[in-house]
């Protein structure tokens, strides 16, 4: 909890500031589709974090979400499957092509930045040719499939807000997640993994096991978060579906206090860290700024939680010293 409350101050902040300077921020509407695309990013950033603990990253977050969601219309509308066959199969895809991912970095030793950053590439082409580059939707049809991502619940006395059905997965993978690495053997593995694999291997953890499944993991949670994408939006263009979603995913991790270099997680801090990320690009819409400065503010925040990382560490490595040589003394 301690590591998440740095962005949840920051959190608070631009959220105080969107309502103040925001027009109809506080509006049910607005409320209620921000809260849809904070859980349905929370969705990819904890997948996103399971990576980045192992001191790994996956760049192809955005494309897999692009594949799994374009595939899903285009299985349902154009070659007519049932419902029951398509979920199933993207998913399966999804984790194979996790699954790919550690089996190159443990196995063939290649860095984590270079495989994804070839799947990036690889898995939008392929929706694209597959699809013709056309645009894909469920043509009005398979609306209780669909409302796994658009059932609304209403809140008395709350005008116009309903709490978006996504929220609920979200919540369900951010127990599991908090739970596996809070009470598992697994979980503490893969953090000692994280911090130093070697050490980990040689106490006969097995790391390569390990970061292959975190992929598996990632890649498996960024094909639902497509198809939940897809339900929510109805249609959607290969070519730009999904286009840097990996930004997000990744700065809400490292925002929410997941360590670039592995070893740390606060699952709190990831969910705090991409609702953050939401408010703040909501905010920029409504203040009048130019919606082109989105990926620029974004960057420059990533770039900040980075340099604070960096800070950080070597606050904590100069305060272990000082201890270390006061104890001997």
């Amino acid at each position: 909890m301690k590591k998440a409350l740095g962005i949840i101050g920051i959190f608070a902040a631009i959220f105080i500031v969107a309502c103040i300077f925001g027009e109809n921020f506080l509006t049910g509407i607005n409320l209620m589709q921000l809260t849809q695309r904070a859980a349905l990013y929370s969705i990819l950033a904890l997948g996103a974090s399971l990576v980045i603990v192992t001191g790994g990253i996956d760049l192809s977050i955005g494309s897999v979400v692009c594949l799994a969601g374009i595939m899903t219309p285009w299985l349902l509308v154009e070659h007519e499957w049932a419902p029951a066959q398509v979920i199933p199969t993207v998913l399966l895809m999804s984790a194979f092509i996790g699954l790919c991912h550690g089996l190159l970095v443990t196995r063939l030793r290649l860095q984590p930045f270079l495989v994804t950053l070839c799947g990036l590439l690889l898995y939008r082409g392929i929706a694209r040719w597959m699809t013709g580059d056309q645009t894909q939707g469920f043509m009005g049809e398979f609306g209780e499939v669909r409302a796994i991502a658009l059932t609304k619940f209403a809140i008395p006395g709350i005008e116009n807000y309903r709490i978006p059905s996504t929220v609920i997965p979200m919540i369900v993978l951010a127990v599991l997640i908090g739970l596996f690495f809070s009470r598992t053997v697994w979980g503490r593995w893969l953090l000692a993994t994280g911090r130093n694999e070697s050490a980990a291997r040689y106490s006969g953890v097995p790391t390569a096991w390990l970061v292959t499944m975190s992929y598996v993991a990632c890649s498996l949670l960024a094909g639902f978060g497509g198809m939940l994408f897809i339900f929510d939006i109805g249609s959607a263009q290969p070519s730009d579906f999904g286009n840097f979603y990996e930004l997000y995913a990744i700065a809400a991790a490292v925002l929410g206090g997941c360590s670039l270099r592995g070893g740390e997680i606060s699952v709190i801090g990831v969910v705090v860290g991409a609702a953050t990320l939401q408010v703040l690009r909501n905010t920029i819409i409504l203040v009048g700024l130019s919606s082109q400065l989105e990926f620029a503010v974004i960057g420059a925040v990533l770039l900040v939680g980075v340099a604070a990382d960096e800070l950080i560490r070597r606050f904590n490595a100069r305060r272990l010293e000082r201890t270390g040589a006061a104890a001997s003394a």
